[in-house]
C-alpha cells in the first residue's frame, strides 16, 4: 500500500513523493538501461528522460501491474527509441509475410557457459532480434508485452525471438563455447 499512496501524491505532483519514487526505483532502472545501452552516460540521460515521461504521465498509470513494470517499460521504449536514433538508416522488413517459425522454447547452453558470454553474445545480435531476446530472456517480458513495447505483431515477436535465439546459439558455436540442441 505504501506504493500506491507515493503514487497518489505523484499524481497530485507532490515533489517530495517524486524523489522517493526516483530514489526507489533509479538504481534498478539504471541497470535496465545500461543493459541496453551500454554506456554511462546514454543510459543517465535516457534514464532522466524516463523519469520526467513517467511523472508527465503517470495519471496513466492505473495499478494494473506494478509501478516498477510500468516503469520499466518506458525505461525500455526510451531505450528503444534512444537507439533507433542513433543509426543512421534502418531497413524496415515486414515480417508478416515471412513463413512462420517453430515454436522451440529450448534456451539451455553448456555448462561451462556463463551469463556474461551470453550477455555479450546477445549484443552482437542484429538490432531488431537483440531487442526481442533482451526483452523476453533478460527483462521477462512476454510476447504481447514485447510486441507492444516495439510496436509489431506477436506473430514478428515470435519470429524474430526465434531467428535471435538461432543466432545467439551460432554466435556462441562460432566462439568455441558451443550450445545444446
Amino acid at each position: 500500500m505504501f506504493q500506491i499512496d507515493i503514487v497518489e501524491k505523484c499524481k497530485a505532483n507532490d515533489r517530495t513523493a517524486q524523489m522517493q519514487l526516483y530514489r526507489q526505483y533509479c538504481d534498478g532502472m539504471y541497470c535496465v538501461a545500461m543493459r541496453f545501452l551500454k554506456n554511462a552516460d546514454d543510459a543517465e540521460d535516457v534514464l532522466q528522460e524516463a523519469f520526467i515521461k513517467a511523472f508527465q504521465k503517470i495519471h496513466q498509470f492505473k495499478g494494473e501491474v506494478t509501478f516498477g513494470a510500468w516503469l520499466k517499460r518506458i525505461v525500455v521504449n526510451k531505450c528503444i527509441d534512444f537507439l533507433k536514433s542513433k543509426k543512421e538508416r534502418t531497413i524496415a522488413l515486414d515480417e508478416t509475410y515471412m513463413r512462420p517459425v517453430d515454436t522451440d522454447d529450448d534456451w539451455t547452453v553448456e555448462e561451462h557457459i556463463d551469463i556474461e558470454e551470453v550477455k555479450e553474445a546477445i549484443g552482437q545480435l542484429q538490432g531488431k532480434y537483440r531487442y526481442v531476446v533482451m526483452m523476453y530472456l533478460v527483462e521477462g517480458f512476454d510476447h504481447k508485452e514485447i510486441s507492444e513495447v516495439l510496436n509489431i505483431t506477436e506473430t514478428a515477436c515470435r519470429t524474430r525471438l526465434l531467428r535471435g535465439k538461432g543466432q545467439l546459439k551460432e554466435l556462441l558455436k562460432t566462439k568455441g563455447y558451443g550450445t545444446g540442441s
